[in-house]
């Protein structure tokens, strides 16, 4: 018989095991999200009931701030209809616009890489840069717009003046930016399986009835996600605001968000803008939830 061997198994160093450096991983997050997030967030809902002017102690005062921006304050109001008008004019646009780019671009030809090259270009543009060279664009007097509409002898537009034409004007940003949606719809077109496109083509389907029955329907799960991130982001607009047009004319492009900014930095009223914070987000819990019970009618998943 073979000796036994009394010796003992060298045990890995606890620096070396799975579960160490599993939680090592989770370290960041596991410290970053109470102290850089859970805090602030449960801070500000204190600072929501407080008159606070960012220097002294918050005083707390109920619901003041909630009644003010509610029942008194006039510019909550409209900033509320500016922000909603813009995500309403954005929103499906965009989606459409990404998809119609992505349909087109979904094709094996020459040079094709080169145009989704270009279509993607603008959306590694600095925000900040971007909205400054349409600014330039934009302008009443040496804008070009304004310079092509003199030169066909139309009569020149307040593109950021004229407050029937200014949430316009700022949705044009957001649709020469639309080559990030198109990049996600084009990864999500190309997942589609072929096989199904040749069984649709042998049963006679024409190509609107493939979009409409085959491709469409695969792509669901993609939509959705261009649906709540695009919604998201009109609802937090604030570099366009802030940089072109003041809010103005008239707060029509005054955006809640950047109605928050000028309450804590140019007000100094912090409390307030703590709660008008906490009723942007609750607006938008409100509107994603409904979205995501909506979604079960018309988002397909391969396992449903």
């Amino acid at each position: 018989m073979e000796e036994k061997s009394n010796v003992k198994r060298k045990r890995k160093p606890y620096w070396k095991k799975e579960g160490f450096q599993a939680y090592m991983f989770m370290l960041p997050t596991l410290i970053g999200f109470p102290v850089l997030c859970a805090y602030p967030m449960i801070y500000s809902l204190y600072c929501a009931f407080c008159d606070w002017d960012g220097i002294n102690a918050p005083v707390f005062k109920g619901i003041k701030n909630f009644k003010y921006l509610l029942f008194v304050d006039p510019v909550f109001l409209k900033s509320l209809k500016a922000t909603f008008m813009y995500a309403l004019i954005n929103v499906p646009v965009t989606l459409i616009l990404g998809l119609a780019l992505a349909l087109l671009l979904n094709k094996k030809l020459p040079g094709i890489k080169l145009f989704r090259v270009i279509y993607y270009l603008p959306t590694i543009v600095p925000g900040v840069a971007a909205i400054i060279l349409w600014q330039f664009i934009f302008k009443s007097d040496v804008g070009l717009l304004n310079g092509i509409l003199g030169q066909l002898g139309i009569a020149p537009v307040g593109w950021l003046t004229d407050e029937k034409v200014v949430l316009f004007s700022l949705s044009m940003i957001k649709w020469w930016g639309v080559g990030g949606m198109m990049i996600i719809f084009l990864s999500g077109l190309q997942s589609v399986p072929a096989d199904v496109f040749e069984a649709a083509s042998l049963d006679g389907a024409t190509g609107w009835e493939q979009f409409r029955y085959v491709t469409f329907p695969m792509i669901t799960p993609v939509v959705f996600l261009q649906l709540i991130t695009g919604l998201i982001g009109c609802m937090q607009s604030f570099a366009e605001a802030q940089i072109m047009t003041g809010g103005g004319p008239n707060f029509a492009s005054n955006f809640i968000s950047y109605d928050i900014y000028v309450n804590a930095f140019t007000n100094q009223k912090y409390g307030r803008a703590c709660a008008e914070s906490w009723i942007l987000f609750l607006i938008i819990l409100a509107f994603t939830t409904l979205i995501f019970k909506k979604s079960e009618s018309f988002v397909y998943y391969e396992n449903d």
